[in-house]
């Protein structure tokens, strides 16, 4: 039950006895901590870029090839949706209050909100000057953040009206 392959996230979720790691061997392992043991395991189709926690519990969001995963944060390896992208993925969050999710690709320098439901593109952020690895939405769902290979962070507005030093 280890790994064959480069580890590259490690999440922990409600359940401080339960870790979920995503490593370069494809797999999505759920462990036992008491019991040092894999209790779920999923096999995705590409390499993992990201694996993300939207909330204490919540949904658990991996971007693996052009597919990304939904898992339900509370029960090891049930997997909620897959959504097929056109584009490689490196990076992917939900916002389930809103039904949307926001990726970063290893392709180009934009950030991409899509529908949940349908997989539709809303709305396309352009800013960065390298691909966007990492993604992640603020615990109040009102904004997410970006990080890219040029270096840089931003911070984009995910609601109507003011917020912060948004007006």
């Amino acid at each position: 039950g280890v790994h064959q392959g480069t580890v590259k996230s490690i999440v922990w979720g409600a359940d401080p006895n339960v870790l979920t790691t995503a490593a370069d061997d494809k797999k999505i392992r759920w462990w036992d901590l008491r019991s040092k043991t894999p209790v779920a395991e999923y096999g995705v189709d590409g390499l993992i870029g990201s694996c993300e926690l939207n909330g204490t519990g919540g949904v658990l969001s991996v971007a693996a090839g052009k597919g990304i995963y939904f898992f339900d944060g509370t029960q090891p390896g049930s997997l909620l949706k897959k959504m097929d992208m056109k584009y490689e993925v490196a990076s992917a969050a939900v916002n389930m209050e809103q039904r949307r999710f926001v990726t970063g690709s290893t392709r180009d320098t934009w950030v991409r909100v899509h529908d949940l439901d349908t997989g539709a593109e809303i709305e396309t952020g352009k800013g960065h000057h390298g691909p966007v690895w990492s993604v992640a939405f603020s615990p109040d769902g009102k904004l997410y953040a970006t990080g890219s290979e040029d270096g840089t962070i931003k911070l984009w507005k995910f609601t109507t009206g003011p917020y912060g030093l948004w007006r």
